[in-house]
């Protein structure tokens, strides 16, 4: 088993108890909730006449259900007013802090607590949502857990898990220019495939990491339950301190200084022993798309869709499959693919800076006649920094909509939906059967700039044309 490690210190210092089976009893230092995996949760504990645990150390924000054209009260979706009313009702009850829209910092609950100072060094923490693994890019170990863990959290601040053994992903080099976050974990999901993190966490480093900003840390982080892994971490370093100082619930003055210090003393480092590594090139990586049902099955702007007889025997069934959903071809390339909607959003790339790369190749060029284009900040503070900086104005005057923050198209759990068997080019992070609200609507995922780029051809292009080198 690993040793030493920025996991294995961090997961020692939460452990309660060893339980039978073998698994731990861990203490979660932070709580997250929003308004689609809480309820039950909270039903379970009137059940039991049961109290949260420790309020404070549990916040709510509104995400999933949120319009993201008019979010004027009640909402027009009878269900979606019920679940916003219910996490409201039980925020007042239990004294948890509610970040409500209007608040200032509503948003999506993985793009809000980082701005806000809540994710930290040497956490964990935990939410009823896969892709709680995005805080790990602070050197937090976090975890998406189920309604029932919801229910633990809030009863007894703790849950039960089996410990996970660690890869380490080295990735050399840098990204090229017009390369991002999005196309290096793309590349190595597509690598290792959808599969080999099950029972690991992930933890992404070398040069290339170390050259992302922290928001491009996110991203990278974000999608490793993509790869299978229970969670995915990067060691903090100045880059995380620096993102983290004076934001609102980040340590100040001596006990910013103590806290550092601790941070520090956590990080992997050479005698760390890992259960597996993987060393990657990141020079070599260049803009990637998803071509079917997976995040894994993906390819280079230059490839094309491979045959089955290319692929491994246990890859063949699921690629047949997505042949068939996708309407795609072996040998087809995935350049110049028509598309029919561009969605630029989510807790996967909906960060100030993900706005701002994709505004930079929309300006002076405008959205192809047949392309529906909307792009979502990811917080009320994002919108905020957006329309200070004038992205707003730029993505309207290309032809994007400009929309109020929310998760949105990412899983369609609100009004933005895909139509019939449109092909949406999506900066989320998946693209399963008719995860973005039409059972036979078609996803690639890719950067927020190549979402750019193909709005303004109507299809597949290479965001390298667009920007300067």
């Amino acid at each position: 088993m690993s040793q030493n490690t920025l996991f294995d210190n961090v997961w020692d210092l939460h452990k309660v108890a060893n339980l039978s089976g073998g698994s731990d009893q861990i203490f979660i230092g932070l709580h997250l909730i929003h308004e689609v995996t809480s309820p039950q949760a909270f039903g379970a504990l009137e059940d039991k006449n049961l109290k949260v645990k420790f309020p404070s150390r549990t916040v709510a924000t509104v995400d999933h259900i949120v319009p993201t054209d008019n979010q004027s009260r009640p909402f027009k979706d009878n269900l979606a007013e019920q679940m916003i009313d219910t996490l409201e009702k039980n925020c007042i009850k239990h004294k948890i802090k509610f970040f409500n829209i209007g608040s200032g910092n509503q948003g999506i609950v993985h793009v809000v607590a980082p701005e806000l100072g809540l994710t930290q060094p040497g956490m964990t923490i935990a939410c009823g949502d896969s892709h709680t693994s995005t805080h790990g890019a602070f050197g937090s170990i976090a975890f998406g857990i189920g309604t029932s863990q919801v229910r633990d959290v809030l009863a007894s601040q703790t849950i039960a898990m089996n410990r996970l053994k660690v890869r380490q992903i080295w990735c050399e080099n840098k990204l090229s220019n017009g390369i991002y976050a999005k196309d290096l974990i793309l590349h190595i999901i597509n690598h290792l495939g959808v599969k080999a993190g099950v029972g690991y966490a992930y933890e992404f480093a070398g040069p290339a990491i170390s050259a992302l900003s922290m928001e491009e840390r996110m991203t990278i982080c974000n999608m490793s339950i993509e790869g299978g892994a229970r969670c995915g971490y990067i060691n903090p370093d100045e880059k995380t301190f620096s993102y983290i100082k004076g934001r609102l619930y980040s340590p100040q003055n001596e006990n910013w200084v103590q806290a550092v210090k601790w941070w520090k003393s956590l990080r992997s480092n050479e005698s760390s022993i890992y259960d597996d590594v993987v060393k990657l090139d990141a020079s070599k990586v260049e803009p990637t798309i998803t071509w079917g049902i997976t995040p894994g099955q993906s390819l280079g702007i230059n490839q094309k869709i491979p045959s089955l007889k290319d692929m491994h025997p246990n890859d063949q069934f699921i690629a047949g499959e997505a042949f068939e959903y996708m309407g795609f071809k072996p040998g087809q390339p995935i350049k110049d693919t028509p598309i029919d909607v561009c969605f630029i959003g989510s807790c996967t790339n909906g960060r100030i800076s993900d706005l701002r790369v994709a505004a930079k190749v929309l300006e002076h060029n405008t959205v192809a006649n047949h392309v529906k284009a909307f792009v979502v900040p990811g917080s009320e503070q994002v919108a905020k920094e957006a329309k200070e900086e004038g992205l707003d104005k730029i993505f309207i005057k290309a032809g994007f909509q400009w929309r109020e923050p929310g998760c949105s198209m990412c899983l369609a759990m609100n009004s933005d939906k895909l139509i019939g068997n449109q092909v949406s080019a999506s900066s989320s992070n998946r693209n399963f059967k008719g995860r973005q609200g039409s059972p036979c609507g078609r996803t690639l995922l890719m950067s927020p700039a190549m979402v750019a780029a193909a709005s303004i051809t109507g299809k597949v292009s290479d965001v390298r044309d667009f920007i300067s080198k």
